[in-house]
């Protein structure tokens, strides 16, 4: 795309690349397919002729969003042969985005997984409709829909969401406090440290994609996963380190075995506990926590 600076073509898409990855891993839960997403958008935007689009942002939008939806439903197989919880692939954020908190909530782990209980096209309407304001008649284009089923689709997927999000936004200062405590009681291997701050319901997945060693079901209950933790972190000792990163929007660890990654753990916290724990160790999922991902709603 270099050689081509100059071309419209390639200043729109450009200039509104962020956008377009967000709208695609947003949907996907993917940094990986959503990179594709872009390469395949990129390819059918170039034989588009320009002098009949009207808004050049909206068909992007509508291009990322079709692609969007055929690659979710190849990873819906993907995901059934998956060993283990499927997790997103985690990455990470510039502080700046846990200031914007629509778009750190949009891009959360707690979130994403909500996500990942709708239907491929409710997934792509409420993310459209919900996080970046299109209206529906553009929403229907991307879709193939009427806008009457796109407003019946979005009604459905915003109160199925509303059901299963968090109840109430917690600031980024608030959830570093329990991590800290967390991580602190993590490191030692803490039970009662861990007890302090996990919520008696509390859920802790785990994601090793069959390549690495993870829970293969979930875990719940405080006192189940804080006996799992510290099983875990006993067999290691000193030989695991965890510092705390920003991770899709949020506080998070980023965590060392033997001075190596070994995987990401992001938090859902609620009422000063923690609700949910996410442990993503696929080696798959963790080529993009070395450097900051550009997110944006715009």
């Amino acid at each position: 795309m270099s050689d081509r600076a100059a071309d419209p073509a390639t200043e729109d898409f450009v200039a509104h690349r962020n956008l377009l990855f967000t709208v695609a891993y947003e949907v996907l839960g993917s940094a990986a397919d959503a990179e594709d997403v872009l390469q395949e958008t990129w390819l059918r935007w170039v034989g588009v002729d320009l002098e009949q689009v009207l808004d050049r942002r909206a068909y992007l939008v509508r291009i990322t969003t079709r692609q969007s939806l055929n690659r979710l439903r190849t990873m819906q197989r993907r995901k059934e042969a998956y060993v283990g919880p499927w997790l997103p692939e985690p990455m990470l954020t510039a502080p700046d985005v846990a200031e914007d908190v629509e778009l750190a909530e949009s891009v959360s782990m707690a979130m994403l997984l909500v996500l990942e209980t709708l239907s491929p096209t409710e997934r792509a309407v409420f993310v459209l409709r919900e996080v970046f304001d299109v209206g529906y008649d553009e929403i229907a284009a991307a879709v193939d829909k009427s806008p009457a089923a796109v407003r019946q689709i979005a009604h459905r997927a915003r109160r199925h969401v509303d059901a299963r999000r968090p109840r109430q936004a917690v600031s980024p200062s608030a959830t570093r406090a329990v991590l800290v405590s967390f991580q602190r009681a993590y490191r030692t291997g803490d039970l009662q440290g861990l007890l302090d701050v996990l919520a008696p319901d509390v859920v802790f997945m785990g994601d090793g994609g069959g390549i690495r060693q993870a829970a293969v079901r979930p875990v719940v209950g405080s006192g189940k996963v804080g006996r799992f933790i510290v099983g875990g972190t006993g067999k290691v000792g000193s030989r695991l380190t965890s510092e705390l990163t920003s991770i899709n929007g949020s506080p998070a660890l980023l965590v060392h075995l033997d001075g190596e990654i070994d995987g990401v753990i992001a938090f859902r916290v609620e009422d000063g506990r923690i609700t949910g724990i996410y442990y993503v160790r696929n080696p798959e999922k963790l080529s993009r926590v070395g450097a900051e991902f550009p997110l944006t709603l715009r």
